[in-house]
């Protein structure tokens, strides 16, 4: 796979005098502190994670609306003594030309599952499985309004691995201050080839409807954001015969943000999610393990020390409130992402969180 990145990026390069198109770059360099304190929590486990990734990209433009990209996104986790412990391979097709744009192949997940709540995803997807293999297609606004789907294919069925791949679709409407949304997957969990014991394919759903608030030019404050809404989850064994399990309740969030302090507050109570964890654990979810409970609230501050097209650093502290008690979390991320795409407005003005309280 290492050889294929380094041919790839080797005819691209040779063939700068061939065409005529512009030539593209992105460099990221991505670190990551995600400190949980779970202990004597029934659905959570302690455990720190750490770590920085290295995601060089070069590509082709041609028409102003059709890219591609080749590069690799490789991980080195903070006290390990792997040079990079992780790595995977990035080369897409990307169309842009709006309202529509497309990407297939292998890309950034943030790309196109940033809107998601940990509700779907948790927040360790985008550092350990920060690329996703497949496509994605989207219509959207400029007032906000899109509708999408796509597919993540995670896994091929060899003798060793299963067969497994989601697949997608969300969209919002705003009107005014008001806007509905609704997220939804369904993630297919198959055997591996020619299994010593026989495993039946699972299949794990999720979807969430809501509707909004979004007061943010109506106040003083930067976002000001509401919403609601019911989520279901949606979980068999196609072998059993008690057909889908279908847990439910009530998703809401909250978020306030005020040059560069926030608050975000995420409350469910419903039904637990989960139905076969303790088999499969998060071979099967990929969602935060918390919603296990019927009754979880998450209360997220957070602070940006620095905001820029190009840096930030951002630390968040968080109150998980749990039967039978509260944990707590803490959570550093320093991003630096720079590209000469001609649609990028990169600001050489920096933004520091005392410039904005103490100017």
């Amino acid at each position: 796979m290492r050889g294929s990145c380094i041919i790839l990026l080797f005819l691209l390069g040779t063939g700068i005098s061939v065409f005529s198109q512009e030539i593209l770059y992105k460099a990221g360099l991505h670190n990551f502190f995600d400190n949980n304190e779970f202990a004597g929590c029934p659905v959570g486990d302690s455990q720190t994670m750490a770590g920085v990734h290295f995601v060089p990209q070069i590509g082709l433009e041609w028409n102003t609306k059709h890219r591609i990209f080749v590069g690799i996104d490789a991980m080195h986790e903070y006290g390990s003594d792997k040079i990079i412990g992780y790595y995977n391979p990035i080369a897409y097709y990307e169309f842009d030309n709006k309202p529509f744009r497309f990407y297939m192949g292998a890309f950034p997940r943030k790309m196109a599952l940033d809107k998601y709540p940990l509700f779907f995803f948790q927040d360790s997807i985008l550092n350990y499985r920060p690329t996703m293999t497949g496509l994605f297609w989207e219509y959207y606004s400029t007032k906000g309004d899109y509708i999408n789907i796509w597919l993540d294919w995670t896994s091929r069925q060899t003798l060793t691995k299963r067969e497994t791949f989601f697949m997608g679709w969300s969209g919002r409407y705003n009107r005014n201050i008001f806007y509905g949304q609704h997220l939804g997957y369904m993630f297919h969990f198959a055997g591996v080839m020619d299994p010593d014991e026989h495993t039946p394919v699972h299949d794990n759903g999720r979807l969430w409807t809501a509707l909004g608030l979004d007061l943010s030019s109506k106040t003083s404050l930067d976002e000001l954001d509401i919403n609601a809404g019911w989520a279901i989850g949606l979980e068999q064994n196609r072998e059993a015969d008690d057909g889908w399990h279908s847990p439910q309740g009530l998703l809401s969030q909250i978020r306030v943000e005020y040059r560069g302090l926030g608050l975000f507050n995420t409350y469910y109570k419903g039904g637990a999610q989960g139905e076969f964890y303790d088999e499969f654990g998060s071979q099967l979810y990929w969602n935060d393990r918390l919603y296990r409970a019927t009754r979880y609230d998450r209360l997220d501050g957070y602070i940006y020390f620095l905001k820029t097209d190009v840096v930030n650093l951002k630390f968040i502290f968080s109150l998980h409130f749990v039967s039978p008690g509260m944990f707590t979390e803490q959570q550093l991320y320093a991003t630096f992402d720079l590209d000469n795409l001609k649609n990028k407005k990169t600001s050489k003005k920096y933004q520091y969180l005392w410039d904005n309280w103490f100017k």
